[in-house]
């Protein structure tokens, strides 16, 4: 009897030995992929976080197609680190609420950095996603200088970059177009009060403009769906305007040159890389209307350089459409993600936030990029001049650099 106690005893004693170490082994196994975040599979998944739908739909598709040809290219050419990049493709419909959940059910997927948002609201909603799962997130087109760079705690925002230039640099180069190669002394400024790209590009063209000697002679916000600004442009007229910048997307872009134009306003309108988009023309009322139209941009089709030309040939073969700067800026992405992650040596969301960090003279087709302290590329800006309807390289700037407070 004794005997038997003793086995039984035994027995539950194995046992319960047997079921701890295996789930030691688990949670052992589970911190690990936790610490590490690196990944195991056959693939490394690549999350994109983009407006396919809403407001600003053609921003998020086009730099969707711009990503996905450069993902076919990397694979094709044998992917990274013996691995081919998956695209995990999720639709934020142009709302920041909505693009923070995306972000979430991205970091949920096992993504290694999420590419994407393309608007600033957007991706700061993002934000704290990234950075609370140490999860790279580069946004290709995300120009508010508070993206990557906390105002509040004063330093970088360790997993937040960018592809394009900022706001200052464009509105900056903006202003000293308007000047010095338009002549434009007297100038107005309509912007979007709900929009922080909006207002942001207001702020820095107006101290420009005025630094060089113009000056602002009317100014006037509207709102996301205000759809008549015939007021805020008769009262640019009337004030003399030589010139009117409107830093705003093309949506509304398009119907204030088109009413500005219906009114017989006919001096030059300036924005910047918001106007991007193959519907400006239409929205605009056609090719006239755009006639002494300028904007400020990451890149230009007609870039005679002989990376730009392939690119442009690769996109119009894949989709049958010219590539725009988001296009181009998402492309872009995703060449310096897998650059980045070949630095790395590993698929590691950590390792590979220290890869971008660190990237130098990189070879984009919207310039050769360094990132910056801040984790801002430091490039040049194109000055685009709409001819015909059609996008021409009119000059491109150094992009100055700007200090951050």
């Amino acid at each position: 009897m004794r005997s038997l106690r003793k086995i039984l005893f035994l027995g539950v004693s194995l046992l319960l030995l047997a079921l701890l170490t295996a789930c030691g082994q688990a949670q052992k196994s589970q911190g690990s992929g936790d610490q590490t975040g690196e990944q195991q599979g056959e693939t490394i998944k690549v999350g994109l976080n983009l407006e396919l739908s809403g407001q600003v739909a053609t921003y998020g598709t086009n730099i969707k197609n711009g990503i996905l040809l450069a993902l076919e290219e990397i694979n094709a050419a044998g992917g990274v680190l013996g691995k081919k990049l998956e695209p995990v493709i999720l639709d934020n419909a142009s709302k920041a609420e909505e693009a923070m959940s995306v972000a979430s059910k991205l970091v949920e997927e096992g993504v290694v950095a999420i590419l994407g948002p393309a608007t600033t609201g957007a991706t700061k909603a993002c934000i704290p996603v990234a950075m609370d799962n140490q999860i790279p997130l580069i946004s290709p087109s995300a120009t508010a200088l508070d993206v990557t760079y906390d105002p509040q705690a004063k330093k970088v925002r360790d997993f937040i970059f960018r592809t394009c230039f900022t706001d200052p640099p464009q509105a900056i180069v903006g202003a000293e177009f308007a000047f010095n190669e338009l002549g434009a002394k007297k100038a107005a400024i309509l912007y979007d009060i709900g929009n922080d790209y909006s207002k942001g590009l207001y702020r820095v063209f107006k101290e420009e403009f005025t630094k060089l000697g113009g000056e602002i002679v009317a100014e006037g916000s509207f709102s996301e769906n205000d759809q008549d600004f015939r007021p805020l442009l008769t009262r640019a007229s009337q004030a003399g305007a030589e010139l009117i910048y409107v830093p705003a997307y093309y949506g509304q872009v398009g119907k204030i040159i088109a009413q500005a134009r219906e009114l017989g306003i006919r001096v030059p309108m300036l924005g910047a890389d918001g106007w991007d988009s193959p519907e400006l023309v239409n929205l605009a009322g056609g090719a006239e209307n755009l006639k002494d139209t300028y904007f400020t941009n990451h890149y230009s089709p007609a870039d005679p350089s002989e990376k730009v030309q392939a690119f442009v040939k690769a996109y119009k073969e894949k989709y049958n459409a010219e590539p725009d700067a988001f296009a181009a800026l998402g492309y872009e992405t995703a060449h310096m993600l897998a650059d980045a992650i070949k630095r790395a040596g590993k698929a590691d969301p950590v390792a590979i936030k220290d890869a971008l960090a660190a990237t130098k003279d990189f070879e984009g087709i919207t310039g050769r990029l360094s990132m910056d302290a801040n984790h801002n590329p430091v490039k040049e800006v194109s000055i685009i001049a709409m001819v015909d309807g059609k996008q021409t390289l009119k000059t491109k700037k150094m992009a100055p650099e700007v200090k951050v407070d």
